[in-house]
């Protein structure tokens, strides 16, 4: 008899024989290139572009951007910016491209196009919607906009 603890502990075995690992239905590896990214990967690219966004809006916002009050606005703005329209139009931001991962449609279109990345990434700006994850690692973004990120280096 399986531990009760078995159902959800990371690295736990699978709960019912249907249950396979991450991105198996959708007709990926289980390792290397194209196998499904993982929270820690993608939370430090998500890291990494929110930090570029950071650097940048302290640049523009002039001499002393953190008594600014609209200053997180504007890194929220010019994050949104980094991180939709390369995943629009290359289907990776900066911080992905770092860690060697992108974001791919289920319907094996080439990128996922401006509607879907301008949504996925509103939100991913909600916090919640990334961190509630099914079990091949998509959160409600990606479910909401048919979306799975990969990797793309082994």
């Amino acid at each position: 008899m399986a531990r009760w603890s078995e159902s959800w502990l990371p690295g736990s075995v699978p709960a019912g024989p249907s249950a396979g690992y991450p991105g198996e239905k959708y007709g990926l590896p289980e390792h290397g290139v194209s196998s499904v990214a993982g929270l820690g990967r993608r939370f430090v690219a998500l890291a990494l572009d929110w930090l570029i966004g950071y650097l940048i809006a302290a640049l523009v916002s002039g001499p002393d951007p953190l008594t600014n009050p609209s200053f997180s606005w504007t890194v929220l703005g010019i994050w949104f910016l980094l991180t939709a329209v390369p995943v629009a139009i290359f289907g990776a931001s900066a911080g992905m491209t770092a860690l060697g991962i992108r974001v791919a449609s289920l319907d094996n279109s080439a990128v996922i196009g401006v509607p879907r990345a301008l949504l996925r990434t509103a939100l991913t700006a909600l916090v919640l919607p990334p961190l509630a994850r099914d079990s091949d690692g998509r959160g409600w973004h990606d479910r909401a906009t048919r979306t799975i990120v990969v990797r793309t280096r082994g």
